[in-house]
């Protein structure tokens, strides 16, 4: 029964399960519903606008907010999932589309060639008796890459590989999206050098870009450690004997196999070589999707190639490969489109209006935990973090300084609100296809992780306390 299962597992490549799409389109789609009731009762608002030195467009502070006339049609709404396509800002939203076919085609090739089982298999045969060293330095290295370079959706890639590693480990597939995707998230929101929150952020706070490291620094590692204990305790939990894990699987090498795995690995470490080094060099930092998505198809051709397969099987099984991802697509028109309705019902600016006036009656040291709760609030609607920062920076900074506290601890409290919830709330599409990839059920996923979560809200909000008390 147990082979049975395995050879299913092995011939599902990257499909995405019909439980845990309907799961999701489900819950968007209440989602969906719900805010189109709210804009029934959200009068509709807008702050004025300029365009800073850089040609992006903030609020303007001085010419405040007014009340407009809200609403969407009906028919706007129900279509929202396809007008998000042409709204303003769709280029990133078309990008992840074309990123996530490109991956599943290339992910599809590697699983039917059997490259990735062998590659499983060899890791698993050398490294099984460290695995839980394993686990940290995965999971530390993910954290890097969200924290450092500002990597999430460029990671979803690496999911499906850390999932089935985990199991060929003895462990299920919470433990390889915990190791990677929720890590990734982590790292994210410590953000010590990420440039897309922290960065923008610290931009448009009028801060030296990445000033104030030491704090973040301090929260990485912290937060580092809460993860580790988690994800531990769960492995513990759910691991099998090492002797049960590599029964019957003595690895035996491959010529051919070798050749590709040689040569994926090659491509793949340049290819992160590559988007480590935008750290100095940050005209690669727009790209750095683009460079994951090339890199990607050309590891994948080159090594099903070098595994003796022809052109003609790895473009067949590349088209069923980006068939298969089909579904995540629906998934990402259908979370965006939340957003265009509050952008177009004109309720989005009304909402934070009315987080700035109450931020207003509030004693000051709660001020700095208010910021962080319309950060998380406000993530729900609009997943990317500097077009967040866009909208937020040049309204929360003026409240936070009226108590006394700096820009640069409004910066940390952003950094938080925007990132953790990233690999929770069901809005953040980069979040629905790594579960889908991983097969793990989104109602699953809030169930295990939610303590996690929970625990991070209290360490991160004391470390803000402890930011406000030091005068970070």
């Amino acid at each position: 029964m147990e082979k049975k299962n395995e050879m299913k597992k092995e011939k599902k490549g990257l499909n995405i399960s019909t439980k845990s799409f309907i799961t999701a389109i489900v819950v968007i789609f209440v989602l969906m519903v719900l805010t189109y009731i709210l804009t029934f009762f959200i009068p509709g608002g807008e702050y004025a606008r300029v365009t800073d030195a850089s040609g992006n467009t903030v609020i303007d502070t001085e010419a405040g907010f007014s009340y407009i006339e809200g609403g969407i049609p009906f028919w706007k709404w129900i279509l929202s999932p396809i007008l998000v396509l042409g709204a303003e800002g769709s280029g990133s939203l078309i990008a992840v589309i074309v990123f996530l076919l490109v991956i599943g085609g290339v992910f599809n090739s590697l699983e039917k060639c059997n490259l990735m089982k062998y590659m499983l298999d060899r890791i698993t045969s050398r490294f099984g008796e460290k695995r839980y060293q394993l686990l940290g330095v995965i999971t530390l290295f993910f954290m890097a890459l969200g924290s450092f370079i500002g990597s999430f959706e460029e990671c979803i890639p690496l999911v499906p590989i850390v999932v089935a590693l985990a199991v060929s480990l003895g462990w299920d597939a919470l433990t390889g999206v915990g190791m990677s995707l929720l890590a990734v998230g982590c790292g994210f929101a410590a953000g010590v050098c990420n440039p897309f929150t922290v960065g923008v952020a610290q931009e448009l706070a009028g801060l030296p870009m990445f000033s104030g490291i030491w704090f973040r620094a301090l929260c990485f590692v912290l937060i580092y450690v809460l993860l580790m204990i988690f994800l531990r305790f769960h492995a513990r939990k759910v691991e099998r004997p090492l002797n049960e894990v590599s029964a019957g699987k003595e690895f035996v090498r491959d010529r051919a196999m070798d050749r590709g795995l040689t040569c994926f690995v090659i491509i793949l470490c340049a290819g992160i070589l590559l988007i480590l080094s935008s750290i100095v060099i940050t005209a690669l930092q727009d790209y750095t999707m683009i460079i994951v998505a090339v890199m990607f198809l050309v590891a994948g051709i080159a090594s099903v190639l070098l595994c003796g397969k022809s052109f003609r099987w790895l473009a067949i099984s590349f088209w069923n490969g980006l068939v298969s991802v089909l579904p995540a697509v629906l998934m990402i028109l259908m979370a965006n489109s939340i957003k265009y309705t509050l952008v177009e019902a004109d309720i989005l600016d009304t909402i934070l209006h009315g987080a700035v006036v109450m931020a207003g009656t509030l004693p000051g040291w709660v001020v700095i935990l208010f910021i962080y709760l319309v950060v998380l609030v406000m993530n729900f609607f609009i997943p990317s973090g500097s077009a967040k920062a866009f909208l937020l920076m040049p309204l929360i900074v003026p409240v936070a300084q009226v108590f006394g506290i700096s820009a640069q601890l409004c910066v940390v409290a952003y950094a938080f609100g925007d990132g953790f919830s990233n690999v929770f709330y069901p809005t953040n599409p980069v979040l629905l296809i790594g579960l889908g990839l991983a097969d793990v059920n989104y109602g699953t996923w809030v169930k295990w992780s939610w303590k996690f979560q929970a625990a991070n809200l209290v360490l991160t909000s004391l470390l803000l306390l402890f930011g406000m008390m030091i005068a970070i």
